[in-house]
């Protein structure tokens, strides 16, 4: 049980600079825009680690709201567990109250799949994360489908979304972000039941 008192990290995976922001391989960084845009705050240098972070809170007003960080690391995809654990520190996180939000090659495009722990799936920014800190965080899994063909998993995660997906890519960023909020008000049971479609 994890100590109500405690903030809790929330990473958006992704790769810095315009070139990427499109790209499979960055929905964590857009479901991490989300949050703040839905916390009403923006993102700011942080301090102590190589990452862009905001302050602020989830959840109703009064007891339920739980503090959160959000972070999005500019260190590149695979090497997100360096800037995760110098903000884990700073911000004396339990690593159980840690979010990890990325693209799952093995779901579908649009399926959300949330789980405590477990293996990287050879997802980089996980196994660098798993790596610096060990595998029990949260995980919010955003599903991109495989590649079609014999595209190359590189090719395919950096690639930005088809314009048919993108027709759904405003409603899948959004319903993961409800999904995130929920683990962290209400549980990874609560949540497990509700979004993991």
């Amino acid at each position: 049980m994890s100590d109500v008192n405690a903030p809790w990290l929330i990473v958006g995976l992704g790769n810095p600079g315009p070139g990427y922001a499109g790209n499979r391989h960055n929905i964590g960084f857009m479901v991490a825009d989300l949050l703040a845009e839905r916390i009403g705050g923006s993102f700011k240098r942080a301090q102590k680690a190589q990452a862009q972070v905001l302050e602020g809170r989830i959840g109703p007003p009064g007891p339920m709201s739980r503090r959160v960080v959000l972070a999005k690391p500019m260190s590149y995809m695979n090497l997100s567990g360096g800037p995760v654990t110098a903000l884990r520190d700073f911000y004396k996180v339990p690593t159980a109250n840690i979010v990890a939000v990325h693209d799952e090659l093995d779901i579908d495009y649009g399926t959300l799949r949330l789980k405590l722990g477990g293996g990287d799936n050879g997802h980089n920014g996980l196994k660098s994360m798993t790596k610096a800190m060990g595998p029990e965080y949260h995980r919010v899994r955003c599903g991109i489908g495989r590649p079609p063909g014999r595209m190359q998993v590189a090719d395919f995660v950096l690639k930005d979304f088809s314009s048919a997906e993108r027709k759904e890519l405003d409603w899948f960023v959004d319903r993961s972000a409800d999904a995130v909020e929920c683990l962290v008000i209400d549980g990874l049971e609560r949540a497990q039941g509700t979004y993991n479609s």
